[in-house]
């Protein structure tokens, strides 16, 4: 698929959209109907409006890292953002976000909030222009996505059928209905998904994928603080997976970090991406948010002060939690040893490596340029990240800038040669939203919550990943240690190693009863934090919206 095919789009065609009901060649007081409105519009209009809604995915899960990412990962114990100096205070709302201290007035909670409606009202206006079955399917899968969000977010979601009038409040889904709609929707387009669709297109595989995410998380949905699981929901989980793993289609990438580079678009494991072009200034999705979150100012001296914005980081214990089988971390390139996720080597094949001196995967301890020379950062001491971030997550002193893990999963684009390889707008990245590791581990973790367990063949599956990841089998795999979420033995841990910062860890960790465990930087916690607010906003335009309880 070209870009161009999903994000140009019209201002005469947007407001057909949005009108819905009024003649271009008349006055603005003339109507006409929906039917003569889809005629107007046309095949090629159709296609406008659902890549209108292929291009909401970019705000809430790709350019914004205080987005779904945010709300996903910085509420857990893979990432934070501590303030350091002037730098990344905002008001707190970072830091709110991960001790768990939120508000229905956060800001992050309001965008992403309106940010997934706005998916949902674009994918539903493409099923009023009379679409081709396989375009309304695409739609549908496009509305499926966003109100899954919304249901895991917030509890519930508003919902509207083409042509409602938009004077009037749309119905809103919660409870076991809400899960269920979801699932209906997905089973109902299933047939109409065209097998051939491309990886950046919804095709039968991400429906499939986000399916079992439905059941897989339906006994977490309907009670969050004590999830049950049903054994037809685990066997669904088994059955879909089962046919993404036995189609063929899909195998493990050579390397870890070649999912998520500038090539990542041929990697063997995407399900489903968004795509991005090399040297594209126009509808870029702006992957480049991925590392420059976390990488300081001299990160790369040919790009130095302005290599990074020096905020997000890890935590030590989720860092160790790679050390499974009594394995031992201890923040050493020999870490790599034990699974190559961790990364820190130097790759022959990395561009990235080559011209920044920055190594995919964790950065901890000192961090070197091209020719080998220690970074220093901008007080003229090392630049070594410490793991040890300051119990308020407010950085002082000589070690403002260094402190925390970095992580560099997506690694920048050098292959543009316009001045500013490496802050640029427009990398080739492709962003991943379902890779094959993820259906393996479902399946696997399907297993062990089935009414009668499988440990074997959970093992099985999870072996077979660690072997392709360069790491040591497992000879046995409890699902969860209730009071460590960092316990390297786990399937959770598995999960983490394999998906950390793809915005999987909140609902993980809800799913595997821990959310509201300690952990670094949160020490206490309270029930209602384990759904966000609906924003004070949105409850003041539409009656059938409920607060969720405690705010």
């Amino acid at each position: 698929m070209r870009i161009s095919k999903y994000f140009k789009l019209s201002a005469m065609l947007t407001l057909v959209a949005l009108a819905g009901c009024t003649k271009l060649d008349e006055s603005y007081t003339s109507t006409v109907s929906a039917d003569q409105a889809a005629s107007a519009l046309g095949a090629n209009g159709v296609g406008l409006l659902l890549g209108s809604a292929y291009a909401d995915l970019i705000t809430p899960f790709v350019s914004d890292q205080g987005a779904i990412f945010s709300l996903e990962e910085n509420s857990t114990d893979e990432s934070l953002v501590p303030t350091r100096g002037g730098d990344w205070d905002d008001n707190g709302v970072w830091r709110v976000v991960h001790n768990h201290t939120w508000n229905a007035d956060h800001s992050q909670v309001l965008s992403v909030y309106n940010d997934l409606n706005k998916l949902n009202f674009d994918a539903t206006n493409v099923l009023a222009f009379k679409p081709s079955k396989e375009q309304a399917a695409e739609a549908r899968f496009l509305r499926a996505y966003a109100l899954y969000y919304l249901l895991d977010l917030y509890n519930q979601f508003p919902f509207r059928n083409p042509g409602d009038n938009l004077l009037n409040a749309p119905k809103v889904y919660k409870g076991p209905e809400a899960i269920q709609f979801i699932i209906d929707e997905l089973t109902a387009i299933l047939p109409d998904l065209g097998a051939g669709n491309s990886n950046t297109q919804a095709n039968p595989s991400s429906a499939k994928a986000l399916l079992m995410n439905c059941y897989l998380n339906r006994g977490a949905f309907n009670n969050r603080q004590s999830p049950t699981f049903d054994d037809a929901d685990m066997q669904q989980v088994i059955t879909l997976g089962t046919s993404i793993i036995s189609s063929g289609k899909y195998t493990f990438a050579n390397k870890y970090f070649s999912n998520f580079n500038r090539t990542n678009g041929n990697s063997p494991e995407l399900i489903w991406a968004f795509p991005s072009s090399s040297g594209l200034t126009v509808n870029n999705p702006s992957v480049n948010t991925r590392w420059m979150m976390g990488f300081h100012y001299n990160e790369w001296v040919g790009q130095a002060p302005n290599a990074g914005w020096n905020g997000f980081s890890t935590t030590g214990d989720f860092y160790k939690s790679f050390g499974a089988s009594g394995q031992t971390i201890d923040y050493s390139l020999n870490d790599t040893l034990v699974d190559t996720r961790i990364g820190r080597r130097r790759l022959s094949d990395s561009l990235t490596t080559a011209l920044s001196g920055i190594r995919p995967g964790f950065l901890v301890g000192q961090q070197y340029g091209p020719d080998g020379t220690p970074l220093k950062d901008r007080k003229g001491n090392p630049l070594s990240f410490d793991p040890t971030i300051a119990p308020t997550m407010i950085e002082t002193g000589n070690n403002l800038e260094v402190t925390g893990i970095r992580v560099a999963k997506y690694v920048p684009d050098f292959s543009v040669e316009n001045g500013d390889k490496y802050y640029s707008s427009n990398p080739g990245n492709w962003f991943v939203f379902y890779r094959y590791p993820e259906v393996l581990l479902m399946v696997a973790e399907a297993y062990l919550r089935q009414a009668t367990p499988n440990p074997t063949a959970a093992m099985a599956l999870v072996n077979t990943l660690r072997t392709a990841r360069g790491a040591v089998p497992v000879t046995s795999l409890a699902l969860v240690n209730p009071t460590n979420v960092d316990d390297p033995n786990t399937m959770l841990a598995e999960r983490g190693r394999e998906l950390y910062w793809e915005s999987v860890r909140r609902t993980d960790l809800i799913r595997y009863g821990v959310f509201l465990t300690p952990w670094d930087y949160k020490t206490t916690d309270d029930p209602k934090y384990l759904v966000f607010p609906v924003p004070n906003q949105a409850l003041a335009v539409n009656p059938n919206l409920t607060q969720n309880p405690g705010y």
